[in-house]
């Protein structure tokens, strides 16, 4: 498979890019420092690594600048990019190989972005109010619930929490969130949310922008596509993962006093408007850069059917 021709490259002085990656490598390390400082230590942020350890991203990919395709960087021949993977040297210049990358991982590509649009393309889902984290914990005092999932305290009782989650619609639509739910929690969501629960197979179904777990995966699939990511482009996208994590948590059964984190409290109708308000932005946000990462793949042909 070969990636639809482009438009004329655009072309980096060395100057020009130097500085751009010398910019992008100073707003990464800024925004990995506490991920960094606190290796080793055996203290976890509940925030913060969450994005290091949900997402098996190690600091340094975030460090990485890619120009993104297309894009002609001048006098890199000498440089160690030369001779990273799906980069290619053009006489005294270095490119990104989009056409090598887009050749070896095109049906991950193509799943990445027909999901992104068909979840920018359907309407939100404001009413779930994030209690996948509260399913995550229900009933969690019975022996065959498991264990919670943070190790942060409750900030109501188990049984308030169990109220919570009871006494109010559970609709979650993403996998990756469901599959973490309390085998009690399950039944509550195929009862109320959908005739078939969430799976791997039927994302691309299911996927809604108002969803902050798919808000915060645009990160993870701007990760997957690598050098066909511009190096703001994937840093924009942590910036919103990181954003959508702080009110994931604020508004999850968890107590993060410790932390600073005042609570979002979803059980009251206060915390219910302002995490819809909050939600409304990030939808916005994570359209624009689903927009974005699909616009840096550029135009992929349609895959060419079997031979009958």
């Amino acid at each position: 498979m070969q990636i639809t021709p482009r438009t004329a490259p655009t072309t980096l002085a060395a100057g020009d890019w130097r500085e751009l990656e010398r910019r992008h490598q100073d707003r990464a390390d800024a925004a990995t420092l506490g991920r960094r400082e606190r290796a080793g230590t055996g203290r976890t942020h509940p925030v913060d690594d969450f994005l290091f350890t949900y997402y098996p991203f190690r600091p340094g990919l975030l460090r990485r600048w890619h120009p993104g395709a297309n894009v002609v960087l001048q006098e890199a021949a000498t440089e160690d990019r030369a001779s990273w993977k799906w980069y290619r040297a053009d006489g005294d210049d270095v490119l990104v190989d989009d056409a090598g990358f887009v050749d070896k991982n095109a049906r991950s590509i193509r799943f990445i972005v027909t999901l992104l649009g068909r979840t920018a393309q359907r309407a939100g889902n404001f009413g779930c109010f994030g209690l996948h984290e509260w399913a995550m914990v229900y009933k969690h005092g019975e022996p065959s619930q498991g264990e919670h999932r943070h190790e942060s305290p409750l900030r109501l009782s188990q049984g308030d929490t169990d109220t919570v989650v009871e006494t109010n619609r559970i609709a979650c639509t993403h996998f990756d969130a469901f599959r973490f739910f309390t085998p009690a929690a399950v039944d509550l969501n195929s009862e109320q949310a959908h005739p078939v629960l969430p799976s791997r197979e039927n994302q691309p179904q299911l996927e809604q922008p108002g969803c902050l777990h798919a808000g915060m995966d645009v990160y993870k699939w701007a990760l997957k596509l690598g050098p066909l990511i511009p190096g703001e482009l994937l840093l924009d996208c942590f910036d919103l993962a990181r954003d959508i994590r702080e009110l994931d948590m604020q508004a999850s059964p968890y107590d993060l006093a410790e932390w600073g984190y005042a609570p979002v409290a979803i059980e009251t109708p206060a915390g219910k408007a302002e995490y819809v308000r909050r939600q409304r932005g990030f939808t916005e946000r994570s359209n624009n850069l689903r927009a974005r990462v699909i616009a840096a793949v550029g135009v992929l042909p349609e895959p060419v059917p079997p031979a009958l």
